[in-house]
């Protein structure tokens, strides 16, 4: 698999690709953010790990411009730790992110669980199905999702969680059966992660995000796919 690492600093770019490289993955660096948006163009990568802070154009404008036309799972890596900055990041369409200085190991181990997911999306499985609740159609077989049939752009993550929900119609899963069903892993802190997902989902497959009609949050609970 093609994995394009993206960093103004040449050290962590060469640094990655050893990693990634011992793992079996081709590498394919660039070093702003605009040169990551021509190579995505150009190339067929399978994921992105892409910096923030670079010159021309960061990560930040560099992964609004990819989500216009592309699903390709984006890790962003960045020395900044704040809670709001990773809100941020996951909020404009990143998958995940991890900070700086990172461990090796936990880079790679969230590169293979991204791609393993996002592989399994493109899995052709026996038991597909086409889901309707309402104007609300995801179908699996085709992993595409539509509302009163205009085709809606999902991230891979975006794409599982709601899979999740419209097979369950009516049921309320907490944020920690969400997070742990979607990242196969304990959740631990992961609130915000999935909240902002469920955010951003709304704003894709709702008229008024603020007076949702199929997905409703059960405060105190959870989050549910409304039975219609």
């Amino acid at each position: 698999m093609n994995i394009l690492v993206c960093d103004d600093d040449r050290a962590i770019v060469d640094a990655i690709e050893i990693y990634l490289s011992q793992e079996g993955y081709t590498v394919l660096k660039a070093y702003d953010g605009q040169e990551a948006v021509e190579m995505l163009k150009e190339n067929e990568v399978h994921l992105l790990i892409l910096d923030i802070m670079m010159p021309r154009l960061d990560g930040i404008r560099a992964t609004m411009k990819i989500r216009e036309s592309s699903s390709v799972p984006i890790i962003f890596l960045s020395a900044k730790s704040e809670d709001v900055d990773k809100i941020l990041g996951l909020n404009i369409g990143a998958d995940d992110y991890i900070t700086k200085p990172f461990n090796p190991l936990e880079l790679t181990a969230r590169v293979k669980s991204l791609l393993r997911r996002y592989t399994q999306l493109g899995a052709i499985t026996e038991k597909t199905a086409v889901f309707r609740i309402g104007g609300l159609c995801v179908d699996d077989e085709r992993k595409e999702v539509t509302v009163d049939g205009e085709p809606v752009k999902l991230t891979p993550i975006e794409y599982r969680i709601l899979l999740l929900l419209v097979q369950n119609p009516g049921r309320v899963f907490s944020i920690s059966q969400i997070y742990e069903r979607i990242w196969n892993e304990e959740a631990m802190g992961g609130d915000n992660t999935v909240a902002v997902h469920i955010r951003h989902i709304r704003e894709k497959i709702e008229i008024n995000p603020r007076d949702p009609r199929y997905l409703k949050v059960v405060w105190g609970v959870g989050y549910k796919i409304e039975k219609q």
